[in-house]
């Protein structure tokens, strides 16, 4: 590390195909999700950092299984640190209920994050996004647990196509070099339908060679940016000609908003 204030975000493989994201200097951490302990906590004592702080996007167990061992180990460690969530939900282990607009402060590592909330892939998903106007010594970030993927969005498990449409559009507002840090590795997957969607989009193919270097390599294909997901992803692209044209040939009939064609789009992905 340059020094103990340089920031850093670090991907703690879990399961099969989660990541536990970690912010990071050169002494303090927060994890992001942390769905294991076992990974979170092996990270943590290998780079000798003290966790500070969780933040949680949704209640679902690859997300929030590891929170009551990581309270064990922190409390044999003699840490106390605070667990944020979205006020939505139900997380047992949450210390700080979460709404649209409330901001998580954290002084070590020293990040500031607003709150967004993002229903969809459940009714209480939020996201964390760090700007630049809180962090001006940082790049913009955004922590979107399951609703934004690479190249893909989350399954509609409780929420509506008109409430993801909406949740997307509050990502799309953001910066364009904003680095996403969605909390799957499912890229090669959703390349792969985008490419059904879209398959003249030439930014689309370079991606997909791209990615599927970077996976041969065991590399991660994420943290992407905004700007590229607006060019790549088919559910940030729902109110773009060549998505609306497919959308209405799909389900043959004329579709008047984003969230008409996020649904048949959605739909056409589940069945994918």
């Amino acid at each position: 590390m340059a020094s103990n204030s340089t920031l850093h975000v670090w991907p703690i493989p879990a399961f099969t195909d989660n990541y536990i994201w970690c912010i990071r200097d050169s002494q303090s951490a927060i994890l992001v999700d942390p769905g294991d302990a076992k990974p979170a906590i092996h990270y943590l004592q290998q780079e000798h950092l003290q966790l500070t702080g969780i933040l949680i996007t949704h209640y679902h167990a690859d997300h929030i299984g590891g929170l009551k061992d990581l309270l064990t180990w922190g409390h044999s460690q003699g840490l106390s640190f605070p667990i944020y969530g979205p006020a939505a939900e139900d997380i047992p282990e949450r210390t700080h209920a979460l709404f649209e607009g409330d901001r998580v402060e954290i002084a070590k590592p020293a990040i500031s994050l607003g709150v967004l909330e993002v229903p969809g892939h459940t009714l209480g998903h939020i996201a964390y996004v760090a700007d630049v106007a809180h962090n001006p010594d940082q790049s913009p970030k955004l922590f979107c647990g399951d609703t934004l993927f690479a190249s893909g969005c989350g399954r509609l498990f409780e929420g509506t196509p008109s409430q993801m449409s909406s949740s997307l559009s509050k990502f799309l507002n953001l910066p364009t070099d904003t680095l996403v840090y969605c909390t799957h590795e499912y890229t090669l997957s959703n390349i792969r339908f985008a490419l059904a969607v879209e398959p003249n989009n030439h930014d689309l193919q370079q991606w997909a060679k791209t990615a599927h270097d970077l996976r041969q390599n065991n590399q991660s294909t994420v943290p992407t940016t905004i700007g590229h997901e607006r060019r790549v992803n088919p559910f940030m692209r729902c109110d773009q000609e060549p998505v609306i044209v497919v959308a209405e040939n799909t389900i043959g009939k004329k579709l008047n908003t984003s969230a008409e064609v996020l649904a048949v789009v959605r739909a056409w992905k589940d069945r994918f």
